[in-house]
């Protein structure tokens, strides 16, 4: 059987709580208008991946596969090919041929980020992810890659061969 304290101090819990609750109704109510207007992030929110390009508009990826054996959860793929004597696609030895992000599996740790020793990959703010197949989950290399600078296409031509093994890049 319970006491008259015992009834007082939960009278006392709910008309706290009763406060509480007309307190916050009175205050004005705070939304966002999404979808009429993009939400605002914090800068550092981690949202979908962007591969980064150089100034010169060459991706900063050179496959160097830090970024994959960070993630904890192997969501990102690799596939190497060496930049050509005439056509380079970034400014080292290698570029990613195929770079591919299992987002049904990443976990948006930002470990891959904090890997990467060329500041190819970076967190955007993109956020609408949601799908009912996971197969689009599967970002390619085509979709993370930022836009090349106005005025170039992400391929550097040279007129004469540049020799990477002796640090021509």
């Amino acid at each position: 059987m319970p006491t008259i304290n015992d009834i007082l101090s939960g009278a006392a819990a709910i008309a706290k709580g009763m406060g509480i609750t007309l307190k916050e109704m009175m205050n004005p109510v705070i939304t966002d208008d999404y979808p009429d207007a993009p939400p605002k992030f914090q800068e550092r929110y981690r949202g979908l991946h962007v591969l980064q390009r150089d100034e010169n508009g060459l991706e900063k990826c050179v496959a160097c596969f830090l970024c994959s054996a960070a993630c904890p959860t192997q969501c990102i793929y690799i596939e190497a090919a060496d930049n050509t004597e005439k056509v380079r696609i970034s400014g080292g030895e290698r570029y990613a041929e195929v770079y591919n992000i299992d987002y049904s599996r990443c976990i948006f740790c930002g470990y891959c980020v904090e890997a990467c020793p060329t500041d190819a990959i970076t967190h955007g703010h993109g956020f609408e992810l949601a799908s009912y197949n996971t197969s689009t989950l599967v970002y390619r290399k085509e979709k993370l890659l930022a836009a090349p600078p106005t005025g170039t296409d992400g391929k550097l031509k040279l007129d004469h061969p540049v020799n990477v093994s002796e640090g021509g890049h």
